[in-house]
């Protein structure tokens, strides 16, 4: 399609004459004033705008002023039009913005240079844009895709760990899914607000399945035994806490933000803590475990004892699992967190389907 060339002038032979040099190649809309010109392009899009500086009730640079206001507008290249060829013309016509301007009475071939060239400019220019945006879309995707896969990994990896104990890997699953409940009604009631900002839920939600990865370096003979661990067998198994924070950093340190490592290894070390002090690796008590540990923890243990393992039936129905988690709020529990998590409980029946 031919481009669309505005011309603002308030002398109609100047428009008629715009007309005859330019109409054979261009499209050619004329407007008689800044008024009438600022009128047509609240509606049209030109591709090239023809500007005389002399007109009354708006000059030239008044409406040039006004159509820099406008979106979408303020880019189209303006090419001055005058009878004025003095230097300080010339130069006020660039520091407003103007892309050329072309002196009175007009030279047809200099006109047409002149506009061909703004026009190839604005061409050039909304490919460049489109190019541009066409290549972000592309590496967001590419980069969304990228992440989905290493996420993928990651939870595969951590099912593989996890089977290893005689588990499904349902485990990684449903604690990931215990811990996104929490972490949005502790969102929703305002709660831990100056921690738990939208990247803190993500990467704590994101790293839940990691929580036990470091148990790819515990014994076959510890992790599958039906019984009761002897205290020797037990301060091994302790250490899959340790053990995970070098697994995270060498799995995914060099592939995910500083942040996310961090809160993946702060899940994975601290989530045996316990409020009072008492659990493992670092007997850490009360706010000094973070608060993405304490949730996990919360989640795990319900998770824990609700599912059948090697070791242990399942405590069933689950109004049992709850009061154990009662029963440890403020000893073994971040006392907030047990209580939203036992508040929802028709989440969880509708989860469980009980």
């Amino acid at each position: 399609m031919k481009g669309i060339i505005l011309v603002v002038d308030d002398d109609s032979a100047n428009l008629m004459l715009a007309q005859k040099i330019l109409g054979g190649e261009y499209r050619i809309a004329a407007a008689n004033s800044g008024p009438a010109a600022l009128k047509y392009l609240g509606k049209n899009r030109p591709d090239v705008i023809l500007l005389d500086i002399n007109m009354p009730e708006m000059d030239g640079f008044e409406t040039m002023e006004q159509l820099k206001t406008m979106k979408d507008i303020n880019t189209i290249p303006v090419i001055f039009l005058t009878a004025d060829k003095s230097t300080e013309t010339e130069t006020k016509c660039f520091q407003v913005g103007a892309f050329d301007f072309v002196g009175k009475p007009f030279v047809p071939d200099i006109l047409k240079s002149r506009v061909k060239r703004a026009l190839e400019l604005e061409q050039y220019h909304n490919s460049l844009e489109t190019l541009v945006k066409e290549q972000a879309e592309q590496l967001m995707e590419r980069s969304k895709r990228i992440g989905e896969i290493q996420e993928n990994v990651i939870v595969g990896l951590a099912n593989l760990i996890e089977s290893r104990d005689g588990s499904t890997g349902k485990h990684v699953k449903n604690t990931q899914g215990y811990v996104e409940l929490i972490v949005g009604e502790l969102s929703g009631k305002g709660l831990f607000a100056d921690i738990l900002d939208e990247e803190y839920m993500q990467n704590t939600c994101k790293a839940a399945p990691l929580h036990d990865i470091g148990k790819i370096k515990i014994p076959d003979s510890i992790l599958q035994k039906p019984g009761k661990l002897t205290p020797e067998e037990y301060e091994t198994m302790k250490k899959h806490t340790v053990y995970s924070t070098d697994v995270i950093k060498g799995i995914i340190g060099d592939v995910e933000n500083e942040e996310y490592v961090r809160v993946a290894s702060d899940i994975a070390m601290y989530h045996h803590e316990r409020w009072d002090g008492t659990g493992y690796p670092a007997g850490l008590k009360g706010e000094e475990i973070p608060l993405c540990a304490r949730i996990m923890a919360v989640a795990d243990v319900f998770d824990a004892l609700y599912e059948e393992r090697c070791y242990k039936q399942p405590v069933r129905p689950m109004e049992k699992v709850l009061g154990i988690l009662e029963e440890g709020k403020g000893s073994q529990f971040d006392p907030v967190i047990v209580e939203v998590f036992t508040g929802m409980e028709p989440v969880l029946r509708e989860r469980l389907g009980e």
